[in-house]
This record gives C-alpha cells, sequence and structure tokens, in this order.
C-alpha cells in the first residue's frame, strides 16, 4: 500500500506518529511552509470534449464543460476534478491565518505536511497555554488547519487539545461553540473570511478554558467495571448491549485492547478509575494502536473516522459520568 504522508515537517519533539522531517523551532508560517515541501500552487483547469458524437481527436472541435479539474502546478498532478464555482485557495494564503498569532508570540508553529499526493495539506500551531489536572496530566492546546484539495470537502480551522503525556490529540463537544471553522471552496480565502473564521472560533485561551472544566469533571468522576464495559460497546460492538449489561466476553479485539490499555497506557494512574482515563485510553488506542500503519493512523485520527471515534467517546464519557 502506498503511504498517505507525501511530505512532512515538525519543530521541537517527535509528534505521536513518528512522522516527518526534524527542523528549526519558531519557524514563521512562510518557512514552515518550505520545510514541509508545501510551496507549491494549485489551478483550475477546463476539461475539453468533443462538441460532436464519434468525434476523430485528429480533426474537429472541441468544447468545455462545466468542470474543471484541479491540479498542481509543479508537477501537473491532477488532484481530482471540480465544479465550475469552485475557487482554489493557495497553500501560502491558509497559512498566512497563523501570522499574526505567531508574530504576537502567542503560538509557535508545530508541524505541516500534505496527505495523499497533495490531496490534503495541513498545519498544526501550539497555543503556549494548557492546564494541568489533579494528579499532574497535562494538556496543550492547538490549533489545526485542515486544507484538501478536493472538491466537496471544506477547508476547516479547529482547536485541538493534546495530552502531554502520551500526544494523544483530544477533541472538543461537537455541539461547543467555535469548536471549529468551516469554509467551502465557492469564496475567496481572503480577509473577510479570515475575520469571520477567528469570530467563530473565540480566543484559543477562552476555548481550553471551557475543556479545561469538562476534562476536570471528567477526572473527577469514577466509572465501575460495568459501564467501562458499555462504554467500550457502545463504542466498538453495540451489537454485544441488552439493556443495560454487555457479554464481555465477546468483546472483539479493539474493546480487549482498549480495556488493557486503560491500565497500561502513559499516565494511566494518574488518573486511575475516571472518566477522563476511560477516555484518554480510546484516543490513545485510536492515535497509537489502530491501523495498518503511521500515516494511515495520522489520515484517520485527524481527518477521517477515527477522529470520529474520538468525538463519540467524548461525548459517551460525558453522559456516563453526569448520570455517575
Amino acid at each position: 500500500m502506498a503511504h498517505l504522508v507525501e511530505t512532512m515537517a515538525y519543530a521541537g519533539e517527535v509528534p505521536w506518529h513518528g512522522l516527518g522531517t526534524k527542523v528549526e523551532d519558531n519557524l514563521t508560517p512562510q518557512e514552515m511552509i518550505e520545510a514541509a515541501g508545501l510551496n507549491w500552487t494549485v489551478s483550475r483547469r477546463p476539461v475539453f470534449v468533443p462538441q460532436e458524437p464519434g468525434y476523430d481527436h485528429t480533426e474537429g472541435t472541441l468544447t468545455t464543460t462545466e468542470y474543471g479539474m484541479l491540479v498542481r502546478d509543479s508537477d501537473n498532478r491532477i488532484l481530482g476534478p471540480c465544479g465550475r464555482n469552485y475557487i482554489p485557495a493557495q497553500n501560502e494564503e491558509v497559512f498566512g491565518f497563523f501570522n499574526k498569532f505567531v508574530e504576537s508570540g502567542d503560538m509557535t508553529m508545530g508541524t505541516a505536511g500534505s496527505l495523499d499526493n497533495g490531496r490534503q495539506v495541513w498545519g498544526l500551531a501550539n497555543i503556549k497555554q494548557g492546564f494541568k489536572l489533579p494528579g499532574g496530566d497535562e494538556v496543550q492546546g492547538h490549533l489545526l488547519i485542515s486544507h484538501p484539495h478536493q472538491w466537496g470537502k471544506s477547508l476547516t480551522i479547529m482547536f485541538t487539545p493534546v495530552r502531554v503525556v502520551c500526544n494523544n490529540t483530544l477533541t472538543m463537544a461537537l455541539g461547543q461553540q467555535g469548536e471549529r471553522f468551516r469554509m467551502p471552496h465557492v469564496k475567496a480565502f481572503d480577509a473577510e473570511v479570515v475575520s469571520a473564521a477567528e469570530q467563530a472560533l473565540g480566543l484559543a485561551s477562552e476555548q481550553l478554558e471551557s475543556f479545561e472544566e469538562q476534562s476536570k469533571f471528567l477526572a473527577s468522576k469514577q466509572y465501575n467495571d460495568d459501564k467501562f464495559d458499555l462504554f467500550l460497546a457502545q463504542l466498538f460492538q453495540p451489537a454485544l448491549i441488552t439493556g443495560d449489561t454487555v457479554d464481555r466476553t465477546q468483546f472483539n479485539r479493539t474493546c480487549e485492547n482498549v480495556h488493557e490499555l486503560v491500565y497500561t497506557q502513559p499516565g494511566a494512574k494518574m488518573s486511575e478509575g475516571s472518566w477522563w482515563s476511560a477516555l484518554n485510553a480510546v484516543t490513545y488506542y485510536v492515535d497509537h494502536k489502530a491501523g495498518r500503519n503511521r500515516d494511515t493512523s495520522l489520515q484517520s485520527a485527524w481527518f477521517g473516522p477515527r477522529a470520529a471515534t474520538k468525538r463519540k467517546a467524548l461525548q459517551l464519557a460525558t453522559e456516563m459520568a453526569e448520570a455517575a
């Protein structure tokens, strides 16, 4: 299977997925683009088809369709089809969103890269603010830009907390105001859009304070074995649930692995027996254990189905903690 990670760079500690080339700390967004091999542009190019049935390509007339092809200009790689209203956003202008935060000292560039031959570009900045839970567990704030060069997929800017002891990429509640900002590729990534994104996200410090309250709540609530089994079954094997009970003897490998990780994950003793520990067992499994290789894990944990698993785990853990 071909690797999904095309290019990648990181500053500081080796990231949880272990991928990429180490670069100097404190790079500007533009310098990170160059270090990560993202200093290329894309363009929408027309698609031509025969005007007449039975057209011979050696003679006759071509006409354009309402569709085009999104092409990477540096190597003419076709990234995919796009509609007539599709407006390409360039990597440099999207990474410009980080500029004022980096210049003010509120953030530093962490990682950036390209997946799937340029179809998915991302940048991750470290927010210079975090929090510590009782027991010593630390969480650091990050801001993630997901920039797909694909028709039908939106540019997304989102807050992403990371648990320091094991580099789990956590998630925020789906219903939380300001969790993420999405922009379809039907308008330019201009100053108006940047302003709207900043308003939608809110200040990073406010987001982190909200998540801190939620994390402390989860760390303060204990689960019992039956509820933890029910939590795992609802996430990975709902067919095992009968009423409020679960036949644990029928757990699949995923449930068994997460059940073991709640005791063996890094930092397990910091919040032992709490719903915070249960949540982190799931996120540790998703980020570090699931998947065939590291780059497919990165794709799925940030942008694919495993990101949805982490959101569902947070929702379930919170609901069960509230009922405890």
